[in-house]
């Protein structure tokens, strides 16, 4: 995934999505990678404003946390119906309620 904090470096094209934490962190992942949340795909294929501006802000969902929730969605995504060894998905205990609750609002 990219993290970038500043505009000037927005990857262009509607392939991307822009995911935004608490703290204005901007997050730009591909949109098959996003459509691994189903609140997220339910926002993108919408009219919301989310869908139309390829934005989507969380700002109840700090930015470690929002950073793992993105990890997970690749880590999904890559071992979904995988046929290897599938290594495990590390969560820091100090980190696991925050993320229990991010990845419930987002239907992971």
């Amino acid at each position: 995934f990219f993290f970038l904090n500043m505009a000037s470096e927005t990857p262009s094209g509607a392939d991307f999505v822009k995911l935004v934490s608490a703290e204005g962190h901007e997050f730009f992942v591909t949109r098959k990678v996003a459509m691994v949340s189903g609140t997220i795909r339910a926002m993108l294929e919408s009219s919301m404003k989310e869908a139309n501006e390829g934005v989507i802000p969380f700002p109840e969902i700090s930015t470690a946390v929002l950073e793992k929730t993105i990890q997970y969605c690749h880590y999904k995504l890559r071992y979904t119906n995988s046929t290897s060894k599938i290594p495990e998905f590390k969560i820091e205990p100090d980190m696991a309620l925050e993320l229990l609750m991010s990845s419930n609002y987002l239907d992971l």
